[in-house]
């Protein structure tokens, strides 16, 4: 029997949350699965927990979070109506880069999730899940500043996607220079909703 889509991605969510595959589950106050709607078109891609995320369960919701509500508003988005997630989903201590084996314990659930929800657009926010997704659609890839703001149209796990990477919101935190590229990365993005008429141009206004 196949699952509805909200059950299946409930149903990913509950193994994320008591998950011991790597060693990150050992230190974790709570496992973050990912939120948003299941029959989103858009799915966004981070790298993992920082500190309030692993507090509250739920990605972005610390600084970061909030310059990416301040960059989904830029493209005519609202965070309710899209997906968001990371790439591992137990939070690295002191919010380092997550490891290898890190990656290959966790990325199982987000092929899972990306599956399940089937979206039309990922855009990958830093290195870490932009790296990944460009592995599972054959592009090269050496760092986010090499490809950033562009889309790229690939198969991805069986499905034509358009894969958006840009820099991470917390790259911004730290940084003008990331911050205006970023701003105008969500341009671009907004262009492109609206040239597959993701987005409406009344919302655009």
């Amino acid at each position: 029997m196949i699952l509805p889509k909200k059950e299946l991605l409930d149903t990913i969510a509950s193994e994320i949350r008591i998950c011991t595959k790597c060693k990150l589950s050992k230190a974790r106050k709570n496992a973050v699965p990912g939120e948003g709607i299941p029959d989103s078109q858009i799915m966004f891609i981070g790298e993992g927990p920082g500190r309030t995320e692993d507090i509250e369960g739920k990605p972005f919701v610390g600084q970061a979070g909030k310059f990416l509500e301040t960059l989904l508003s830029e493209a005519s988005l609202a965070r309710e109506n899209v997906f968001i997630c990371n790439v591992v989903r137990c939070r690295p201590p002191s919010n380092r880069q997550p490891l290898p084996d890190e990656i290959r314990s966790c990325t199982p659930y987000l092929d899972r999730q990306i599956t399940a929800i089937q979206p039309k657009v990922i855009v990958t926010l830093g290195n870490c899940s932009t790296g990944y997704v460009f592995s599972k659609a054959n592009l090269p890839f050496t760092s986010i500043t090499q490809v950033h703001g562009r889309p790229y149209e690939k198969t991805v796990l069986d499905m034509t996607v358009t894969v958006f990477p840009t820099f991470h919101p917390a790259a911004a935190l730290y940084s003008a220079k990331y911050k205006e590229r970023l701003i105008k990365d969500f341009q671009t993005l907004k262009s492109e909703l609206l040239r597959r008429r993701f987005v409406s141009r009344s919302s655009s206004q």
